[in-house]
């Protein structure tokens, strides 16, 4: 009975310090990511900073008289132009404006996924880092071995710092991101029913 334990421990082992260095592969991809995701949240943010104020009650003649390149962002007027080339370009129904609306907002909402699973996905991968080397820097503690158990040491901690920033950093840019989208998805509906309601007249 000892024997089979040993045996099923000694597997646990080896299977959990083979996953030290896909771990820290992961790890790095991940911060690599979520500084490129940074970068873009920069860019949209400064897009939108640069955006023309405008009151909410003045909004729906604005969109209607066509003037919103400068108080959208980028986001919303790419689905207004797609929407007036269906109304101009076709008799275009309910059920076919109704289609663009949710393809819309389902790619919009899909693009947040990868945000969403890193705030999970980096604090865990960052556990991970820790307690892998603590497993073998105790055996290394066991033999004696302070060189390997202080080099295990050091990647135990600094793998939770760099899980804790990924999931940190994703988090804050996921939360952000996500007031734009519903905002942006408010604004889309809105343009909807105007540009909709304006070509109703229009079809036989």
């Amino acid at each position: 009975m000892t024997d089979i334990g040993s045996f099923f421990s000694t597997i646990i082992y080896l299977i959990s310090a083979s996953l030290l260095y896909p771990t820290l592969v992961l790890l790095v991809a991940g911060f690599l990511w979520v500084i490129v995701c940074a970068g873009a949240f920069c860019a949209e943010w400064l897009e939108r900073f640069r955006l023309k104020p405008c009151l909410a009650e003045a909004l729906p003649d604005v969109i209607a008289r066509g003037n919103y390149a400068v108080m959208l962002p980028h986001r919303v007027t790419n689905y207004v132009g797609r929407l007036r080339s269906i109304l101009d370009g076709q008799k275009a129904t309910d059920i076919q404006i109704e289609n663009l609306v949710q393809d819309t907002t389902l790619s919009w909402w899909k693009s947040m996924d990868r945000l969403r699973i890193m705030v999970r996905l980096g604090p865990s991968l960052g556990l991970m880092g820790t307690l892998i080397p603590m497993g073998t820097g105790l055996a290394a503690l066991g033999t004696g071995d302070m060189a390997r158990l202080s080099s295990d040491l050091v990647i135990a901690f600094t793998t939770t710092v760099v899980g804790l920033a990924i999931g940190l950093l994703a988090y804050c840019i996921y939360t952000i991101k996500r007031r734009w989208i519903e905002e942006d998805i408010k604004n889309m509906e809105l343009a909807t029913e105007l540009l909709a309601n304006t070509q109703e007249p229009n079809q036989p």
